[in-house]
C-alpha cells in the first residue's frame, strides 16, 4: 500500500533563554495509506510538537516530511495551507469551532474555502451522522463538550480528506463521551477511507489503532504495527 506520509532524520529544537531545547531528535517513520495510526508518550515527549510538523503547520530544524506526494519543505507557506485545505482534516482537544458561527456553519467552512457548492446539505448530512441533527443552528457555547466535538469531528471529515490528524480528542471529554467520540472517529474514518493520525496519552485509545509510535524524550522507543 501506498504511503501518505514519510518522515525522514526529524530534528526540532526551541529557544529557552539563552539555551536551545531539543524537542525531537533522530525521528523516521511512515505512515500507510487508509490505515490508524496512535503516536503515544508522556507529557513533553514531543508528541503534538511531531503532529504539528506533520501536518505542515510548523517547520523542523533538519529532515524531510513528505505528505500526500509533497515535499513539505517544497512548499510555501500559501502552497501548504492548499494542500492542508484540500487534503488534510484536524481534530483537537480544545475543538476550536468559530463562537461566532452555528454548528452548521462551523462544518462547512472548509467546504466553503473550496468554493463547494453544495457545502450546506454536505455539512447537514454530516451533522445528522454525528448525531446533531437538530442541533445545527445551535452555537458552541449552546453545546456540551462532547457535542462540540462531534462537531468538530464532522467538520474534520467535511472537506473529505485524505489524513486526519486528531490531537488529544477525547483529552477535554469524560470517559463515557470519549468512548462515544473514538467510535465516532473510528467508524467515519473507516467509511470515508481516511487515513487517521492520532496523539493521545490514552494507551487504550492508541491500542484500538493499527500502529502505535512511541516517544519518550523526544526520541522513537517503539514503532510498532499490530493486527487490530
Amino acid at each position: 500500500m501506498a504511503k501518505i506520509l514519510n518522515v525522514r532524520n526529524l530534528e526540532k529544537s526551541y529557544s529557552s533563554g539563552s539555551k536551545r531545547l531539543k524537542v525531537l531528535q533522530d525521528i523516521h517513520f511512515e505512515v500507510e495509506e487508509q490505515k490508524t495510526f496512535a503516536i503515544v508518550g508522556p507529557s513533553g515527549s514531543g508528541k503534538t510538537t511531531l503532529l504539528g510538523l506533520c501536518a505542515g503547520l510548523d517547520s523542523p530544524d533538519t529532515g524531510s516530511i513528505e505528505l500526500c506526494g509533497s515535499e513539505l519543505s517544497e512548499l510555501g507557506e500559501d502552497e501548504r495551507a492548499l494542500l492542508r485545505n484540500k487534503h488534510i482534516g484536524f481534530v483537537f482537544q480544545d475543538f476550536q469551532l468559530l463562537p461566532t458561527l452555528t454548528a452548521l456553519e462551523n462544518v462547512a467552512v472548509p467546504l466553503e474555502l473550496q468554493g463547494d457548492k453544495n457545502a450546506s446539505k454536505i455539512s447537514k448530512d454530516l451533522l445528522e451522522k454525528v448525531g446533531l441533527g437538530d442541533r445545527i443552528h445551535h452555537y458552541p457555547s449552546q453545546l456540551s463538550g462532547g457535542e462540540q466535538q462531534r462537531v468538530a469531528v464532522a467538520r474534520a471529515f467535511s472537506n473529505r480528506p485524505s489524513i486526519l490528524f486528531a490531537d488529544e480528542p477525547t483529552g477535554n471529554l469524560d470517559a463515557e463521551t470519549g468512548e462515544k467520540v473514538e467510535a465516532l472517529l473510528f467508524e467515519l474514518n473507516k467509511e470515508a477511507g481516511t487515513t487517521l493520525v492520532i496523539v493521545t496519552h490514552d494507551i487504550e485509545l492508541a491500542h484500538k489503532t493499527q500502529h502505535i509510535l512511541r516517544l519518550k524524550g523526544g526520541r522513537i522507543v517503539e514503532n510498532q504495527e499490530k493486527q487490530v
